[in-house]
């Protein structure tokens, strides 16, 4: 351990060039995961005050980190409209005959919806062998209408995805997923829906490149949680939220300080705190349409580093490593410290899929999710445990040294990992 400590800063002050005080120190990331994991943050759950407080204090620490707005943008924030369905009534017709409708889950944004087979729909039918997860997280952000048959042999993930309440973005495509054992030469399905409108906002801050500057590199994570559930035997009903993602979002906020003392990248870096992770990644969603990703070099997505991986102390991994040579990157600017990046070792959770950089790797970009969190025994995942003091912060701030040191040659614009097949 201690070879890496004195590895590792020396490699880090090199970098920051003769300043005194690196922003990316233990006490800098205590003040700022304490501030976002509070009790008084209500569980940063979207569509309450707690989420809005979050954001407050996300936008003020980028404004003291001296990060500026997006270009044309009048601050950080970059809100939208979701549409959320406060009440649906299906009624499906398949070959002549009445289904029941509780087999249809609708994934849309329209007040009143009807589709046939004759409808300019793409048609899929999920069969019992299919990945079922895969084909779901293909299809789900269509950029099409598109509506799913799906095996009954899938009865019980099926019955999983018809419990999923999201809102939807206002004039999206349709996905519509309907559990049938046949594949129905005529079907007619109708939707009606009860519909309101909410405001959701992502924050975003900037450092322009000095020669680069319409090659993008993005660190982000997503700030929202799960809010207030049912108290538990101690009384405590606030789901903190501390690793997932206070964690990641505090990487992001002293990133750019570290980023904007350097002063030395030639690419420009984006900075972004997601909204709307948890209830389906519709802040990264968003983001996504609104930069042409042939510009966006790379993707730093940061996802509960709090706790030590399956590795322990001076290490991480990298889901979909495979896909690009990016992870090969960050770890030859490592070279001289301990840490190591590792391939994400819970490929069959899928988490490449499952997390904000997910829009932008579909759309070939180079966009990775960095983590610790031991997928497979994590004990404070989604429960109201998960609270700062869980979290090694000591190694969380190693974790957020290495992200910056191994970035180095990406933001300097010497390297420039391969594209994701979107294949």
């Amino acid at each position: 351990m201690r070879l890496f400590i004195i590895s590792g800063c020396l490699i880090f002050s090199l970098y920051t060039r003769g300043q005194t005080l690196s922003p990316i120190n233990q006490a800098e990331v205590t003040r700022i995961e304490n501030v976002l994991a509070a009790d008084s943050m209500q569980g940063r759950q979207v569509f309450t005050p707690g989420i809005d407080k979050a954001a407050t204090f996300i936008k003020n620490e980028f404004k003291a980190s001296g990060l500026l707005p997006l270009t044309g943008a009048n601050g950080y924030e970059q809100t939208f409209t979701m549409v959320n369905p406060d009440s649906t009534r299906i009624s499906v017709i398949f070959d002549g005959h009445p289904a029941d409708s509780k087999n249809v889950v609708a994934f849309t944004a329209d007040s009143s919806l009807t589709i046939t087979n004759e409808s300019n729909y793409k048609k899929i039918y999920v069969k019992s062998q299919n990945d079922f997860t895969s084909i779901f997280f293909k299809y789900f952000d269509a950029d099409e209408n598109v509506i799913i048959f799906v095996d009954t042999a899938f009865r019980k993930r099926f019955a999983r995805l018809a419990g999923f309440h999201m809102p939807q973005f206002k004039g999206s495509n349709n996905r519509i997923f309907i559990l049938s054992a046949a594949n129905p030469g005529q079907y007619t399905i109708q939707i009606k829906q009860k519909l309101s409108e909410q405001v959701l906002t992502n924050l975003v801050g900037m450092i322009p490149g000095k020669t680069r500057p319409d090659e993008y590199v993005i660190f982000s994570a997503h700030y929202d949680h799960l809010g207030i559930g049912t108290p538990n035997a101690g009384g405590d009903s606030i789901y903190n939220g501390a690793n997932d993602d206070a964690s990641g979002t505090t990487a992001v906020i002293t990133l750019a300080k570290y980023f904007n003392q350097l002063h030395n990248n030639q690419r420009t870096l984006l900075f972004v705190a997601f909204t709307a992770e948890e209830i389906g990644e519709f802040g990264s969603a968003y983001f996504s349409q609104k930069l042409d990703p042939v510009k966006v070099t790379a993707m730093f997505n940061i996802e509960m580093i709090g706790t030590e991986s399956k590795w322990g102390i001076n290490s991480a991994y990298i889901t979909g490593y495979e896909k690009t040579n990016m992870g090969a990157i960050l770890q030859k600017n490592l070279v001289n410290t301990q840490f190591r990046f590792y391939p994400d070792p819970y490929p069959d959770q899928k988490l490449f899929l499952r997390s904000d950089n997910a829009s932008l790797a579909k759309k070939g970009v180079p966009a990775h999710t960095i983590s610790t969190s031991k997928m497979d025994t994590e004990k404070y995942y989604h429960q109201l445990g998960d609270e700062v003091k869980t979290l090694d912060l000591k190694n969380m701030t190693e974790i957020i040294h290495s992200i910056g040191i191994s970035s180095r040659t990406i933001v300097s614009g010497e390297d420039t990992p391969q594209r994701v097949s979107t294949d």
